[in-house]
């Protein structure tokens, strides 16, 4: 306990960065997969696909789905300066 870094930089802040990172870069594949393609995709297994299409465009799942990877994107965006941070 207590172990310090070349810099400075306690080890476990960096540990629990990475740790971090790891879950948010899993979260990001995960939520990628789920968008659906050209036809039909993973989204509508999750009731993308229901109510028979929709004229105004995007459902509100996609939508929704569109928000939440764009927002664990920009975490992964974060904790990867972080990280580069932290090690330089």
């Amino acid at each position: 306990m207590g172990s310090v870094c070349e810099k400075g930089v306690p080890s476990l802040l960096t540990g629990i960065v990475t740790a971090l990172h790891a879950l948010i870069s899993i979260g990001v594949i995960l939520l990628i997969l789920l968008h659906s393609g050209r036809g039909s995709g993973m989204g509508d297994v999750f009731g993308g696909g229901m109510g028979g299409g929709s004229a105004a465009g995007a459902t509100t799942m996609e939508k929704n789905l569109d928000r939440l990877t764009v927002f664990a994107a920009i975490l992964f965006s974060f904790t990867t300066l972080w990280l580069a941070w932290l090690w330089n």
